[in-house]
């Protein structure tokens, strides 16, 4: 019997394929630093460096975690890939960081080219709505390490911020307030949790009326990107310090980003948990420190702010009909 690469499992044409169908998408981030087409070994940008006095490249790599998980038993993959880049995104805003060029790897137990247009789909629509182009990645079809419908995905973001820019969380004291920013649902952490309790595509598919949807519609929803309000309320306001909210929750992330002889108190009563944290906790019984640890529980980001300068964030943040609230103080 001949032994061919495609009879082991890799199909060179149907890659060739993909790479020819997703050149138009990926072209559509491109900007005039970016100096090279698709296909090259590498990727050429020129970032204009001429606003910068002292410049910092920052940059980040994460997943989307197992939320792809979920994406493939419901059969929708154009979402997970922009959940990728704002998650990407969102961690180097923090830092005070522009982002400037993305980069991706997909890999896959057997290439299905219309799932993984999709999902090309969604990276350049995140990397479109954030200014950032998408200049290369790498496509792996591992047939030995994935079951046939297994999937995974992951990015790096590369940003500049001038350095007399960068967030310094040095300057935050006892007293500054913090100030958490509504989250589009659970963005993409704690879906191992969920899927240990939502476990068949019966549960997924069920719909519930506080959410006006189905349950895995609903965890589907897009990892927002908070870049351009990061931008804002840094040009408006004196935000000492700022934090997104991940895996690890909102104690797990924010301390990251305060001195470390400072703590947080935190009033877990002064915002309404979106709906879908409610139910995932009944469904489970999980208990509170879980539910606190694994989940950002309806806030993506929080803000520190001079407490002379709170209610004024809030007023503006209220004027431009951004849902906040003033969740704790340092102490």
């Amino acid at each position: 019997m001949k032994v061919s690469y495609k009879s082991s499992g890799v199909n060179i044409p149907k890659a060739e394929d993909f790479v020819d169908k997703i050149k138009p998408l990926v072209k559509r981030t491109f900007n005039k630093s970016v100096l090279s087409g698709l296909g090259n070994f590498g990727a050429f940008f020129k970032p204009d460096l001429s606003k910068y006095k002292n410049p910092v490249f920052v940059s980040s790599v994460d997943g989307v975690g197992t939320k792809i998980k979920i994406a493939a038993s419901l059969g929708i993959f154009d979402t997970v890939g922009e959940d990728l880049v704002n998650h990407c995104v969102n961690d180097i805003a923090v830092c005070g960081a522009s982002p400037l060029f993305f980069l991706d790897y997909y890999s896959v137990g057997k290439l299905i080219t219309a799932n993984a247009v999709d999902i090309v789909k969604g990276l350049t629509r995140g990397c479109v709505a954030n200014g950032c182009s998408l200049v290369g990645g790498e496509t792996a079809e591992m047939p030995g390490l994935y079951q046939k419908d297994d999937f995974d995905l992951a990015g790096a973001i590369f940003g500049i911020v001038d350095k007399n820019n960068i967030v310094n969380y040095s300057r935050v004291k006892k007293g500054d307030i913090m100030i958490g920013i509504e989250s589009s649902g659970l963005h993409t952490n704690g879906y191992s949790l969920v899927r240990k309790i939502f476990d068949n595509k019966a549960k997924l598919n069920k719909y519930y009326p506080d959410l006006n949807n189905k349950f895995g519609l609903e965890l589907l929803k897009v990892h927002r990107s908070y870049f351009n309000l990061i931008t804002i309320l840094r040009s408006k306001f004196d935000v000492k310090s700022i934090s997104h909210i991940t895996g690890g929750g909102i104690e797990g992330n924010t301390k990251r980003v305060i001195p470390k002889d400072r703590k947080m108190k935190i009033d877990w009563t002064s915002w309404e948990r979106p709906p879908i944290f409610s139910i995932i906790q009944k469904a489970g019984n999980v208990p509170e420190s879980d539910m606190r640890r694994t989940f950002n529980l309806g806030i993506g980001m929080i803000f520190i702010v001079p407490e002379s300068q709170a209610d004024k964030v809030i007023g503006y943040l209220q004027k431009k009909k951004e849902k906040s609230s003033i969740i704790g103080s340092i102490i």
